[in-house]
């Protein structure tokens, strides 16, 4: 396998991104939010929807379903920090526990692989859904994707009110489905708070107006993350053509799927998801010279079990 850079330009500054007149001013109504999440919905659409801009994927799916993860931890009282989420879930030995922490992240982490037009398939991880989305869907088609994600959210509270991971989940199911996705993107519970959830069942339009503002803000800044993740892939894919350690290439394209790269598991004695080997020393040795080049850095700040990830 020759690597092959992607195709897009030098300049970041011609990637989509918000116009000022998004992020600038208070949401004051349901019809000013529908209106500006509008723009931002179409500007995230073309940046992961267009491979020519560069933006990678899986990576950003990953990388916010461990921020996903980190919200509902603090919908569900549990307060985790992102670090250790990071780590039940990378550092656990396999077959062991992960524990609560580990088991929150992969639940994200499989939710993003979930396929949204399969009913069947989502209904299998969540339980009995098709209802809830069907609610979800049919407001999305009559008051635009947010109101969607809301309905979906009220429908799923409303009948297990502790069930926040659930429903955050269903809300990025159907903005996905909305905007015909090939990724689901965890957006739903990064911004949200508890207060907001409870008062959507009492507050009317007043507490959908808060959850859908919040929703809006998640969506801008994994615009910017989006943005960013295309920049530091560009940068990554740059250095990768000058690496000559064996299985370099598929170790890169590594990099550029997970947000976290632990290289005693997912590079030694294979580099994972391939058949290529790579010794243990190889593998610490090729992080290490990535930390060098400037394009990943070391997450964990330990001396052992550590983690490696693009850096910014």
């Amino acid at each position: 396998m020759t690597y092959q850079p992607a195709t897009i330009s030098d300049d970041f500054s011609t990637l989509p991104q918000l116009p000022g007149w998004v992020t600038s001013g208070r949401v004051e109504t349901l019809e000013t939010v529908a209106f500006r999440s509008g723009a931002a919905i179409t500007v995230l659409d073309q940046l992961v929807s267009d491979p020519r801009h560069g933006v990678p994927a899986k990576l950003l799916a990953n990388r916010l379903a461990l921020s996903a993860a980190t919200a509902s931890s603090k919908l569900e009282g549990r307060l985790a920090r992102e670090a250790d989420i990071r780590d039940a879930f990378h550092l656990t030995p396999p077959g062991e526990a992960r524990g609560p922490d580990g088991d929150l992240l992969a639940f994200w982490r499989e939710g993003v692989r979930l396929r949204a037009s399969r009913t069947g398939e989502i209904a299998d991880f969540a339980g009995e859904v098709g209802a809830w989305l069907d609610v979800g869907l049919e407001r999305a088609r009559t008051h635009g994707p947010l109101s969607g994600c809301v309905a979906a959210l009220r429908a799923v509270l409303e009948a297990d009110n502790r069930a926040e991971r659930t429903a955050c989940l269903l809300s990025d199911v159907v903005l996905a489905r909305a905007l015909n996705w090939k990724v689901m993107l965890p957006v739903t519970a990064a911004r949200l708070t508890k207060t907001a959830l409870r008062d959507l069942a009492v507050a009317g339009q007043g507490g959908e107006l808060v959850v859908q503002a919040r929703i809006l803000e998640s969506i801008e800044e994994t615009i910017r993350l989006a943005r960013d993740l295309a920049r530091r892939a560009e940068a990554l894919r740059a250095v990768a053509l000058k690496l000559r350690a064996k299985g370099s290439e598929a170790a890169v394209e590594l990099f550029l799927t997970e947000d976290a790269v632990a290289a005693a598991s997912m590079l030694s004695p294979r580099i994972r998801g391939t058949s290529i080997p790579m010794t243990d020393r190889a593998a610490r040795r090729f992080c290490d010279r990535l930390v060098g080049l400037g394009v990943a850095r070391e997450l964990t700040g330990r001396s052992t079990f550590r983690l490696y990830g693009i850096a910014p």
